[in-house]
């Protein structure tokens, strides 16, 4: 027999019934599946006076569940959909590969929707449709409707007519649904968030349960089910043990790519929260290693997504295989993808050079198509990792000018601040700042106060000074917005501030605004972990303070790592009367020139390349202004010398270029 799919409604207004009957003390679902078998199931829909008032908490978010009543349930004429144990030759087709060919038409015709309107409108023109598709067509309702404070208009899906047919065609014929047509709909249920005491969601639970106890599912339909009751009672859920319960008795070398993903991604939603089935995580993570080169795209980020959510942190052979396999995807992963895939390169501290060259081809073509967030994604990406990439910086440079408008202040803050980190002016910089100064000018407001000071913070690295909005900055209504944000006002937003106020006053001597309160300094910017300067390479400074020995004759005539009155650490200074003799370290009078060298190890340059961080340009820059002669010793140019006397001789050419060096 064949199901009708309601087009036009009788003057009756109908919906989802709902069940009356709560036991007090019992979980949900257990409450569900007993109240179904005491109302020998299928049963007719509650009249609106006989629906139950008690409310329920809806997992995961008590504010979105929503409620709609049947008065009485019409006949239903038009289109025929299909079970499992119908018989009719309404079936599309006899032809199995037809059948097929139909379904792969339908689903790329609902991936095709952009709006739940678009698949009323899609279903509504089916003639015939399996019971799976009749729910994953609720299930991408669901997808296009949800937005972050539930859905966008419950009541244009909820009293829908087509939707109605559909839930009255699932509730009344639960039992003749396919397990994998039963559990999409029911998850579709739970992410519409129909109410868990409706009689179609009991029915859909009740029936679950019995093909439980029947036998093993498919891991597919276990996923999708398990999914489904955690959104409806969480990860304590008795019947979601006896879902893993099946997950864990079968064996993970026979499970496909799309099993592998699915069961990450329940994995992730909760189910694997706290460590739980850390034993089946570890076999799962071995076995992905051997299967990562058939994994698609979306299976490769979301397998990475759910290995941050879980962290698991001993996976990074995994982490590694998935990284050197998604190069050849580059292009085809969606912007959501890119997203997540990025995301979890930044949590793991993963880079590959292969996989950046693979961005440089594909970033700078797609800039103005991408989707900002992907955009800023890959921009957070390359400062994160300390990537210069030119290629991906100018394309995004080029667009932000004609885009901007169209960013959060998150993404234009991620968007830029990688400019300034990596000491990097783009071909348009002109633009691209003027664009910047725009902005800030006429949504200075909609700043969160820390990520407006780390944007202003960036452009001084490059030298494009925040003038005009330094005055609000250092205002003390700013300073107490600063101070009431996440951690308020730590060591280094405190650092960020006071070298901002160094900037302005060096760089910047025609301000005449409000200077920084001196209780908002600090006297040196290193700090523990994130630091506006790069601790000195220890081996390499130990390789350079031999030489400078052999050089000067005495370890008295210079000083190590000397904290100078501007904040600003010293790796080495030498102290030379007007002469040009140099002086004891201890020496403090007659100093006529002071010599900064800066032993610069590899942590001071971008990843890829000898280009100077913005943090390090900025210091050689303020110390030059305080007077400071800066000697530059890069590791490139030091891991050359082979031996002592190699060493000697550079040193002396570069600190004493215009003299001749003494033997002691």
């Amino acid at each position: 027999m064949a199901f009708n799919i309601l087009r036009k409604f009788q003057s009756v207004t109908t919906g989802i019934g709902r069940c009356s009957s709560v036991q007090n003390g019992h979980c949900l679902l257990q409450c569900i599946i007993s109240h179904s078998r005491r109302l020998h199931l299928p049963c007719d829909y509650m009249k609106p006076s006989h629906c139950a008032t008690r409310p329920f908490k809806l997992h995961g978010n008590s504010q979105k569940m929503y409620f709609s009543t049947i008065k009485d349930h019409p006949y239903l004429s038009g289109i025929s959909l299909c079970l499992h144990e119908d018989a009719s030759d309404r079936i599309r087709s006899a032809n199995k590969q037809s059948t097929i060919m139909d379904q792969e038409v339908f689903l790329d015709r609902l991936h095709g929707c952009v709006s739940a309107k678009q698949v009323f409108k899609l279903l509504a023109s089916m003639e015939i449709m399996s019971d799976t598709e009749a729910a994953l067509a609720l299930q991408r309702i669901a997808v296009l409707e949800h937005d972050q404070t539930g859905l966008k208009n419950p009541e244009a899906v909820l009293e829908n007519d087509v939707f109605k047919a559909l839930c009255f065609q699932f509730e009344h014929d639960s039992q003749k649904l396919t397990d994998a047509g039963l559990v999409t709909a029911l998850h579709a249920c739970t992410q519409l968030y129909v109410d868990p005491w409706s009689t179609l969601m009991v029915r859909l639970v009740s029936e679950s349960q019995e093909r439980l106890d029947r036998g093993p599912m498919a891991i597919k339909n276990l996923c999708i089910l398990g999914e489904a009751l955690l959104a409806l009672e969480g990860p304590g859920c008795g019947m979601l043990k006896q879902v893993m319960d099946q997950v864990q008795e079968q064996g993970v070398e026979e499970w496909s790519p799309e099993d592998v993903t699915m069961v990450y991604n329940m994995l992730q939603a909760g189910v694997g929260e706290s460590g739980q089935y850390q034993d089946l995580l570890n076999t799962l993570n071995s076995f992905t290693i051997s299967i990562a080169s058939k994994l698609n795209p979306k299976s490769i980020s979301h397998i990475l997504n759910a290995l941050v959510v879980l962290n698991q942190t001993q996976a990074i052979p995994l982490v590694i295989s998935l990284c050197k396999h998604s190069v050849r995807h580059v292009p085809h992963f969606s912007d959501e993808e890119l997203v997540l895939l990025l995301g979890a390169f930044m949590h793991f501290g993963q880079s590959d050079r292969y996989f950046i060259e693979a961005l440089e081809r594909y970033v700078p073509k797609s800039t103005f198509t991408m989707n900002p967030e992907a955009v800023s994604k890959v921009m957070q990406y390359c400062s994160r990792r300390q990537i210069l990439s030119r290629p991906i910086f100018d394309s995004v440079a080029q667009s932000f000018v004609y885009r901007a408008d169209n960013l959060s202040t998150s993404q234009i803050a991620r968007q830029i601040m990688p400019f300034g980190k990596l000491n990097y002016l783009p071909p348009n910089a002109g633009g691209l700042f003027r664009r910047v100064e725009g902005i800030l000018r006429d949504r200075f407001s909609q700043f969160q106060p820390r990520t407006l000071l780390n944007l202003l913070h960036s452009c001084t690295l490059i030298e494009r000074f925040p003038v005009n909005f330094v005055a609000k900055v250092f205002s003390p209504y700013f300073l107490q917005q600063l101070e009431a944000q996440g951690t308020g006002l730590d060591r280094i937003v405190l650092a960020q501030l006071t070298q901002l106020f160094m900037t302005v006053k060096l760089e910047c001597p025609f301000y005449e605004g409000p200077k920084l309160h001196s209780k908002y300094r600090v006297k040196s910017f290193q700090t523990p972990g994130r630091s506006l300067e790069s601790p000195v390479d220890g081996h390499l400074y130990n390789r350079v303070k031999t030489g400078l020995i052999d050089l000067l004759g005495a370890r008295i005539y210079f000083a190590s790592r000397v904290l100078t009155p501007y904040c600003y650490t010293l790796d080495v200074e030498i102290k030379l009367d007007e002469e040009g003799y140099v002086l004891p370290a201890t020496h403090h009078e007659e100093v006529y020139k002071r010599i900064a060298v800066c032993i610069d190890g590899q942590k001071r340059f971008c990843a890829n390349s000898h280009h100077f961080l913005g943090k390090e340009a900025i210091k050689k820059r303020h110390l030059k202004l305080l007077g400071y002669e800066v000697v530059q010793i890069p590791f490139y140019e030091f891991e050359k010398l082979h031996d002592r006397s190699d060493t000697v001789e550079y040193l002396h050419k570069k600190i004493f270029p215009h003299s001749y060096r003494l033997s002691w």
